[in-house]
C-alpha cells in the first residue's frame, strides 16, 4: 500500500521524468532573480549578439515559458509580488519610494519614518520565506532586498542585507555585492545547512546599472553593438550569465545539483537608451509595454521536471510560490491567484493575466491609487494596455511583440470586451 501510495502522488507530478531516481524529502530551491533585463536579451530568445550560455543551457533543461509575465515594472513592488503572491494593489507595495504620510496627509513626513511604515504592512501579509521556514528550511536573501532586514523582519534564517536606513539601508546595501564580487557568502551558507533543506534568494544587482562590466567582457562588445551605453549594458547581461555559471558549477562540485530546483525569472525589463549610458529608454522599465514586464521563466530539477520549451502558454511571477508549495509541501494561503507551472491541466487552462503599472514614487502609500498609472490584461494573444490617463491600446503579440501597431481603432468591440474583464479583476 505505500509503495502504491508513493507511486500514485509521483504520477500526479506532471511533467516528472524517471520514477526510480532518488527524490530528496525536500528540494534544496536557488531562486534566481534577474535585475532589469528585456525579455529578448538572452541567446536562447533570439538575440543577435549578447551570450548567455549559462542560461541558454538552464533554458533547454526546464520547464521554460517564453511567455512570462512581471504584474508589475518596478523592482520593489515586483519583488514583493514574488514573495507574498499577491498584486501591488494588495499588498500595498506600489513604488519604490514613499513621499507622503500613509494617510494622504502628512506631506512633511520623513522618508524612513514612511518607510518602516511600508515595512509593517508588508509584514501583515504571509510570505514565502516564512512558509519554507516554517517547514524546516534555512533560508537565506542575497542582492536586492527592500523591506527592512530580511532575518529580523521578513522570515529568512539567513541574509547579507542590513536594511538600516541610518547606514544606507534602502534596497540591499551589503546584498549588492553578491554576484559583482564572487558568490562566498552563498557557498559558506549551504556548507552551514549541512543536510538541511535550503532556499536561496538570489538577487544579483545584475545586469542592473552601474553598467561596468569587467574589461573584456566590454571590449567584446564595443565591437558589436550601435553605441558604447548599449554594448555596456550588453557585457552586464553576459557578466550576470556567468556570475550564475560559478552557482551553478559550485552546486555541481558538491554534488547538489541533483537536489536542487532552480527557478528564473526578472523583476522588470531594461531596454537600454542608446545615447545615454545607464539609462532605459520608452516602453521599458516602469511601463507595462511588453520591453517593461515580459521576461522567461524557467523551472528545473534534474531528473525531475521534464524540460520543454512553452512558447504558448502564459505564466507570471504570480506563480512561483505557488510552484515551490507544491514541490517542497510548503503551505500558501488561499487567496493567491497564481498556479503550480508544474499541473499542466491549470496551466492550459489560463488564457488571461493582469498586471499594474505604478509611479516609481509612492504619492499615498495606503491610498495607493493616486499613484497608479494604467494597467493590462493579456488574453491569448491579445494584449490591452489601460492607462488612467489617455486611451487604451490593443496589440496582437503575435503578430507584433514589441508592439508597433495599436489596433484599438479598428477593434472597438475587441477593446470594450477586454476592458470589461479588466475592470472586473480590478478596477480602482
Amino acid at each position: 500500500m505505500r509503495i502504491t501510495c508513493i507511486l500514485a502522488t509521483l504520477a500526479s507530478l506532471a511533467f516528472s521524468l524517471p520514477l526510480h531516481a532518488a527524490k530528496p524529502e525536500k528540494p534544496n530551491i536557488l531562486f534566481l532573480l534577474s535585475d532589469d533585463q528585456a525579455w529578448g536579451d538572452y541567446g536562447f530568445m533570439g538575440h543577435e549578439h549578447i551570450k548567455t550560455p549559462v542560461l541558454d543551457q538552464l533554458a533547454s533543461e526546464s520547464l521554460t515559458f517564453t511567455r512570462g509575465y512581471t504584474p508589475v515594472p518596478l523592482c520593489r513592488p515586483s519583488l514583493a509580488t514574488i514573495t507574498t503572491g499577491l498584486y501591488p494593489h494588495q499588498h500595498g507595495i506600489t513604488g519604490n519610494d514613499p513621499t507622503w504620510g500613509l494617510d494622504g496627509k502628512n506631506k512633511q513626513a520623513k522618508r524612513p519614518e514612511l518607510n518602516s511604515k511600508l515595512i509593517e504592512h508588508y509584514n501583515k501579509s504571509p510570505n514565502l520565506m516564512r512558509s519554507l521556514k516554517e517547514n524546516g528550511y534555512l533560508t537565506l536573501q542575497t542582492g536586492k532586498w527592500w523591506e527592512g532586514n530580511p532575518i529580523a523582519d521578513s522570515g529568512f534564517t539567513h541574509g547579507m542585507t542590513h536594511g538600516d536606513p541610518r547606514r544606507g539601508g534602502r534596497h540591499g546595501d551589503a546584498g549588492l555585492k553578491i554576484g559583482r564580487d564572487g558568490q562566498q557568502p552563498i557557498y559558506d551558507f549551504i556548507k552551514e545547512a549541512g543536510d538541511k533543506p535550503w532556499f536561496i534568494w538570489y538577487g544579483v544587482f545584475l545586469p542592473h546599472t552601474p553598467h561596468n562590466p569587467p574589461k573584456d567582457l566590454l571590449d567584446q562588445y564595443l565591437k558589436v553593438a550601435p553605441t558604447p551605453a548599449v554594448a555596456r549594458y550588453w557585457a552586464n547581461c553576459e557578466w550576470h550569465d556567468k556570475a550564475i555559471g560559478e552557482l551553478i558549477k559550485h552546486l555541481e562540485e558538491i554534488n547538489q545539483l541533483k537536489d536542487t530546483v532552480i527557478i528564473y525569472t526578472t523583476d522588470n525589463g531594461w531596454i537600454q537608451k542608446a545615447d545615454t549610458p545607464q539609462r532605459y529608454a520608452e516602453r521599458s522599465k516602469q511601463t507595462i509595454y511588453e520591453g517593461g514586464v515580459r521576461t522567461p521563466i524557467m523551472i528545473s530539477w534534474k531528473d525531475r521536471i521534464e524540460p520543454a520549451m512553452n512558447k504558448q502558454n502564459l505564466a507570471t511571477n504570480l506563480d512561483i510560490w505557488p510552484t515551490i508549495a507544491k514541490l517542497t509541501g510548503c503551505s500558501m494561503p488561499d487567496n493567491l491567484s497564481g498556479i503550480d507551472l508544474l499541473d499542466k491541466k491549470a496551466v492550459g487552462a489560463r488564457s488571461v493575466i493582469y498586471g499594474e503599472d505604478w509611479a516609481h514614487d509612492m504619492d499615498k502609500a495606503q491610498f495607493p491609487h493616486g499613484s497608479l498609472d494604467g494597467r493590462f490584461i493579456i488574453d491569448g494573444d491579445w494584449k490591452l494596455i489601460a492607462p488612467t490617463k489617455g486611451k487604451a491600446e490593443l496589440y496582437n503579440l503575435a503578430q507584433d511583440p514589441w508592439e508597433k501597431n495599436n489596433l484599438a481603432a479598428d477593434q472597438q468591440d475587441r477593446v470594450i470586451m477586454l476592458l470589461a474583464n479588466l475592470n472586473n479583476w480590478w478596477k480602482p
